[in-house]
């Protein structure tokens, strides 16, 4: 009686004598992507065929990875919900292998700088807890998921390099695998300061994984003034987290206030105010000169560009992020916005290979313009719709929202919770209503039409109605929206203007 493992390797091993088939595998499909031409596809090749095809070579055996059909370089979010979707289409099974850098299975990452930062007696969350797909509602998929569903995981290997023709990886430990369809889900790595300025000195802290989280923590454990360099999303939510170890907090920042990529000033200064309350100092327009160490060689002062000092026993640095190319800068970079360039189905420019997540630079069809989303939100659903257009051929193209959100505070004692939403584009001119006590909203209209919307402690029902808004992109009455007395009175202009109704919410 022969094993179903046995029996899979026995496929593995097999020969297709097609020596086109052997080099393009499941890839040589090539459903109309604009940077493909359709001469290199084989014409009357349905999918159907592809799937019962076994992506093999003559000496299968030289290759490390058993499962050699989809192959996905990155263990982060886009790489954990890329698996699900294989698994909701049964095929992942013998088929998929995911190669990651990290020691743990793809997990929600925003829990990093939120609920991982927790004090350690106030719940913080830990794997694993918060694998993915436990952020959407999905179901936790830990280690032995991906074992039940067949999916094999190379985990602290990283893919050094990229051979298109031959269709084979090279991994840091000199690992070569083979892939029929590749996924590159790199992500992103985290913007550092330069080594020379004491960027790398003890007690200097970047965050892109679980163990630098886990490095900060021991840092947080001992410390008593701590440095935040930055004022945008990270800053704002590691501040928000040492505010609950009741550490000495400063963040430092060369803007004139918080998140100006997203927050207009009027709302930053909303929130500068509450975490001043809180006791966190800012230090606004302000550049670090550099860091230095003090007798122990660990970080002890940070000075800025005007000569002052700044006391610090623990420094965290979130001054953005970088996409991880790594060894893909072959498949075709966008030089404006970064990362990789794909196209609706996010194909890249090598048939077969296809990238999602942070390090794609993608069409976004609302807005008309090449971008590249560092979001959760959009590592989930990039991923989802890949596989969709994969394993599907016909596929609508990929029709993103930007969506962004941050919820902080959310630690047993805080005063009050935060938690806000964005939808759309923040450009046209802005009407904020309300007062932050509890409520605060932000509306962007570009010649009368909504394009934007930012909400602070809205409800269920008010959160959800937010994207309906943005992606309607409705003609509001300008005076209606400013009359409003409050942030439900605002909205309910915008949903009447939605439906297309003259009547105020009072008539």
């Amino acid at each position: 009686m022969i094993s179903s493992s046995a029996l899979k390797k026995m496929a593995a091993s097999m020969v297709i004598s097609n020596s086109s088939a052997i080099k393009q595998g499941i890839s040589l499909f090539c459903p109309q992507s604009p940077f493909v031409k359709q001469s290199s596809c084989r014409s009357g090749m349905s999918f159907s065929s592809f799937r019962r095809r076994t992506i093999v070579t003559a000496s299968s055996a030289a290759f490390a990875n058993e499962n050699r059909e989809f192959v996905i370089v990155g263990g982060g979010n886009a790489a954990g919900y890329a698996a699900r979707t294989f698994v909701e289409h049964g095929l992942a099974d013998g088929r998929l292998c995911i190669v990651s850098k990290e020691a743990v299975a793809p997990y929600e990452r925003p829990a990093l700088t939120k609920a991982y930062l927790f004090p350690l007696d106030k719940k913080p969350a830990r794997l694993p807890g918060f694998h993915t797909c436990v952020g959407s509602g999905g179901e936790r998929q830990t280690p032995e998921w991906y074992e039940k569903q067949g999916i094999e995981v190379l985990y602290e290997d990283p893919v050094t390099t990229l051979d298109t023709e031959a269709q084979t990886l090279t991994t840091a430990s000199g690992k070569l695998l083979k892939y029929g369809s590749l996924i590159i889900a790199t992500g992103c790595t985290a913007a550092r300061l330069p080594e020379g300025i004491g960027g790398n000195l003890p007690g200097v802290h970047y965050i892109r994984d679980v163990a630098d989280a886990d490095m900060l923590i021991s840092s947080l454990k001992k410390a008593k003034k701590v440095v935040v360099i930055g004022g945008g999303y990270i800053g704002m939510e590691v501040a928000a987290a040492t505010v609950g170890w009741n550490l000495d907090t400063t963040v430092i920042f060369p803007d004139d206030h918080l998140m100006p990529r997203l927050f207009t000033a009027s709302l930053a200064r909303r929130y500068e105010d509450f975490y001043q309350e809180n006791g966190v100092k800012f230090l606004k327009g302000m550049m670090v000169d550099k860091l230095e160490a003090g007798s122990d060689g660990r970080v002890a002062v940070v000075r800025l560009k005007n000569g002052s000092l700044v006391e610090a026993d623990t420094v965290i640095v979130g001054i953005g992020a970088k996409p991880a190319i790594g060894p893909f800068e072959t498949l075709g970079l966008n030089n404006s916005v970064g990362g990789i360039q794909v196209d609706s189905q996010f194909r890249t420019s090598i048939p077969g290979i296809l990238s999602i997540g942070d390090v794609a630079a993608f069409p976004l069809k609302i807005y008309d313009r090449i971008v590249r989303v560092e979001h959760v939100d959009h590592a989930r659903k990039s991923a989802q719709h890949c596989v969709k257009a994969l394993l599907s051929i016909h596929t609508q193209p990929y029709d993103y929202l930007p969506y962004f959100y941050s919820r902080v505070f959310e630690y047993e004692g805080s005063s009050r919770k935060v938690w806000w939403q964005f939808f759309g584009d923040n450009v046209g001119e802005t009407i904020e209503v309300g007062g932050f006590d509890p409520k605060i909203a932000t509306f962007w209209l570009d010649s009368g039409r909504l394009k934007g919307v930012f909400l602070e402690s809205g409800s269920p029902e008010e959160f959800e109605f937010l994207p309906k808004l943005a992606r309607s992109q409705p003609v509001i009455d300008k005076a209606k929206l400013q009359s409003a007395t409050s942030v439900e009175a605002a909205l309910e202009v915008a949903k009447i203007s939605l439906l297309g109704k003259d009547e105020s919410p009072d008539d």
